[in-house]
This record gives C-alpha cells, sequence and structure tokens, in this order.
C-alpha cells in the first residue's frame, strides 16, 4: 500500500533520529498537473506530469544541511538521513538556526475555512480541452486577430506535509485550475500581440472562455500600430495587472533576507512613511479562496492578517524565524520553503487601500501621461531603489487614450516613486496580490 505523506514525513525524521541528528524537520510534496493546448480548434499538445518529492533539513548543534529525493524507498529514507548528518557536521556553524519553541507552533486551524481544494470534480483533460477551443474561437472571431499564438487550459493538484522534530505536524491540498489565451495583429515588424488569462482555485470560480478570448483579442487590437513616445517627465499609470509589481519591489526591499544584507533601499525605514498618507497595507494568508493562503508557515507557525505599512508607515519586515533572530526580532509566521533548501522568508496574500476613482478618472486627472499594461526586463538598484523597465501601453492626452506606444523606458527612484502612488478602484480580489491600478508622479519616460 503506498505511504501517506505524513507517514514518509514520520520515516524520514526517524531516519535522520538514528543517524544522529540533534533535531530534524521533513517535508513531503506530491502533485499532479494536467496541460492541454490548442491549435485551429484542434488538440495541438497535452501533457500529465505527476510525482512525489520529499526533503529533510537536519540540525546538529548550529550547523544544518538539506537534502532531497524522490525516491521514497526505505533504504533512500536511511541514505538521506546519513548524508544530510554528514554534510552538517563539515557546514559552518549559523547561530541562528533552529525550530521554533513547541509552545508557538500553530494548531487547531480549520482547513475547510480555507477552501484550499477543488469543491467538485476536476476538470477533465476532454473539458480542458473544449475551454481552450472555445477561448481560442472567441479571440479569433475578432476582424483583425491574425491568429491565436497559444490557447491552452490546465489543472493541478498539490498536496503537502510538514514533520517536525519540536512536534509539528500538519499538511493541507491545493488545487487550481486555468485559462489563457494570447492573440496576435498585424505581421512581420507591424505585429503586435496581448493576452488574458484567469486561475482559480475553484474551477467553477473561473472566467468563462468566451469571455478570456474576447477579453484577449481586444487587447491586442488596441495594441495595433504601437509607436514610441515622447521624452521627457510625465505621470504614468501601472494597469491593474501590472501595479502589482510595484509592491512587488517594496516586498523585496522589506523582506528580511535582503534587510539583514543591507541590501535594501528602505533598510532604514521602519516607523517611517514610505507609502502616501492613509494608505494601508496588510497581508492576510487566511483568506478563503485565494490561492496564497495557508494555514500554517514552513516552520510551523501560526498565519495571521498583519498590517504591513499602516497609514502610510512602514510597521514590519517579513522575517522567518532566522532572519527574525539576526535583526533581534520574533519571526512574522512568513517562512516558506521547499523540499531542497531551509525556510525562507516570503510573503503571501497582499492587499491595499483602494482608491474611490475609477481608472479612466485618474486618466482623466493625468491629462498628458503614460498608461503602462506591460513590461519587459528591470534594472532595480536593491540599495538605492533607483528604478528603470522597459514598457509599453497607450499614450494619453487631454486625459484621453490617444495611441498604443511601445519601445520605451520609464525611470525613476522607488522611494520616491511609492510616495506619489495614487489607487484607483479596480483591484481583483481573488488574486494572491490585489492591487489596483497605480498613478504615479513625475517619472522619466524614454521613448522616440
Amino acid at each position: 500500500m503506498t505511504q501517506s505523506l505524513s507517514d514518509l514525513t514520520k520515516a524520514l525524521l526517524s531516519a535522520a533520529k538514528a543517524a544522529g541528528a540533534d533535531a530534524a524537520d521533513a517535508l513531503a510534496v506530491d502533485g499532479t498537473s494536467v496541460s492541454i493546448d490548442v491549435r485551429g480548434g484542434a488538440l495541438e499538445h497535452a501533457e500529465r506530469s505527476e510525482g512525489i518529492e520529499i526533503g529533510l533539513r537536519v540540525m546538529m548543534g548550529k550547523r544544518q544541511a538539506c537534502v532531497s529525493a524522490s525516491d521514497t524507498s526505505a533504504a533512500t529514507l536511511a541514505q538521506m538521513a546519513e548524508r544530510a548528518v554528514a554534510m552538517a557536521k563539515e557546514a559552518p556553524e549559523d547561530p541562528v538556526i533552529g525550530q521554533a519553541d513547541p509552545d508557538d507552533l500553530a494548531k487547531n486551524w480549520d482547513l475547510d475555512a480555507l477552501e484550499l481544494a477543488e469543491s467538485a470534480e476536476p476538470p477533465t483533460p476532454a473539458e480542458l480541452q473544449d475551454m481552450a477551443a472555445r477561448a481560442e474561437a472567441a479571440a479569433l472571431a475578432y476582424d483583425g486577430i491574425a491568429q491565436v499564438s497559444d490557447a491552452g487550459a490546465g489543472y493541478g493538484g498539490r498536496r503537502l506535509h510538514l514533520e517536525m522534530s519540536n512536534g509539528f505536524s500538519g499538511g493541507y491540498q491545493r488545487t487550481g485550475t486555468s485559462l489563457s489565451v494570447v492573440a496576435i495583429t498585424g505581421t512581420g515588424t507591424e505585429m503586435e500581440r496581448d493576452y488574458y488569462g484567469d486561475s482559480r482555485i475553484h474551477a467553477a470560480d473561473l472566467d468563462a472562455p468566451e469571455l478570456i478570448g474576447r477579453m484577449a483579442a481586444e487587447r491586442t487590437l488596441q495594441r495595433a500600430g504601437a509607436r514610441k513616445p515622447p521624452t521627457g517627465a510625465y505621470p504614468v499609470l501601472y494597469d491593474e495587472r501590472v501595479a502589482n509589481s510595484l509592491i512587488g519591489h517594496l516586498m523585496g526591499a522589506i523582506n528580511g533576507s535582503s534587510v539583514v544584507r543591507g541590501a535594501s533601499f528602505l533598510r532604514d525605514a521602519m516607523d517611517t512613511p514610505v507609502l502616501p498618507d492613509g494608505m494601508t497595507l496588510w497581508e492576510d494568508p487566511t483568506l478563503a479562496r485565494v490561492n496564497g493562503s495557508r494555514p500554517f508557515d514552513g516552520e510551523g507557525l501560526p498565519v495571521s492578517r498583519r498590517d504591513i505599512v499602516a497609514d502610510g508607515v512602514l510597521k514590519g519586515w517579513v522575517l522567518d524565524l532566522a532572519t527574525g533572530r539576526k535583526l533581534g526580532l520574533a519571526s512574522t509566521g512568513n517562512a516558506s520553503r521547499g523540499t531542497s533548501a531551509p525556510p525562507s522568508p516570503s510573503v503571501s496574500n497582499l492587499r491595499i487601500t483602494q482608491g474611490t476613482q475609477t481608472q479612466a478618472e485618474l486618466l482623466a486627472e493625468m491629462g498628458t501621461g503614460l498608461l503602462i499594461t506591460s513590461m519587459i526586463g528591470s534594472s532595480i538598484n536593491a540599495t538605492t531603489g533607483d528604478y528603470s523597465r522597459g514598457a509599453s501601453g497607450f499614450w494619453v492626452e487631454n486625459g484621453e487614450i490617444t495611441y498604443p506606444v511601445n519601445e520605451c523606458t520609464v525611470a525613476g527612484n522607488l522611494r520616491d516613486m511609492l510616495r506619489t502612488m495614487t489607487p484607483a478602484n479596480d483591484a481583483r480580489m481573488h488574486l494572491t496580490r490585489a492591487i489596483p491600478s497605480m498613478r504615479v508622479e513625475g517619472l522619466t519616460i524614454a521613448g522616440a
């Protein structure tokens, strides 16, 4: 009979103890994924994968080592434990490693409340193919769409179990269904493309295939005839689908790993304004039906809603146990981990104060400037916050979109940019990062 993930992690801990480890934690993950691509209404590619991975971290005093494998035989478990112990004995000492105090561990979580797994039967390959074909057909129905380069649907299921020698034991399942379309208009050097897609834990929540195809086509047709914008200093409005990149740079700067290295433009910003007055940024890993939710973190600690920035003022770093100890602080319950490496800090679901205006109203106030809908490449100085990225989107004059633009660069400094953001009211709340469109003042645009 196939071992359960809980049995596997317990066996790994037993093997580590037998090999002489002072402490250990084990993670087992198994998953299945199915992806279907169509072209011209017919099946183009189908792929299914499934497998299991196991990981073991052992600690010998203040030394640690991690090993992983995809073989779950008893002989492999014993070899993993012996190898990990031998590696740990040769590793350099690290005074901040170690598991959580048993009294601090997560207890009595409610998995049902999180709704992380599909409540109905998952879509079959035939149903995924039908979804992709319908989305493709909806895009191709638009005059001016030359082709659909990608139309695909997929389903994935993943289970994990974490077992630790400090007494923690817990696991959960996560599922997801996705559908996306990439459409193309024009030919040769006049070719432009855009996309639309959706991904949900529960397939019943997914946008209709016809809507996904229509959105991809409409976005693509709007890109026809793109050219470079003028060069100069202008306000820039980041569309909702790319505005989360700004918050991503903020989260990178307050991640414990960056802070302890001093490689952060916000390393000295605790309890000082980093966002506009009145704007709050919070994390909530307990939201139902949201991909980033989880019942506990990667070190078995409880998770809860907390304000990271309150009324514009930075209130907390993103910490696991190790980075917290380096800073003389407690973990914020943000440990994340895989099977082959020790825990590291990572944020989950993010929400931010939304504005009261629509994107169109922000554009009208902006007057002349750039609406960014996609970005490529980046040159970000993590220590100073100097920012430069390639962008495309639409040029705005007198508050109205006038023509599509591409091949331009926007530049500024992230500390200044974050402080001048004005939010719209269009965040999609089912996303892990529900960030609305953001207008930023005074960026330098390099175009024609």
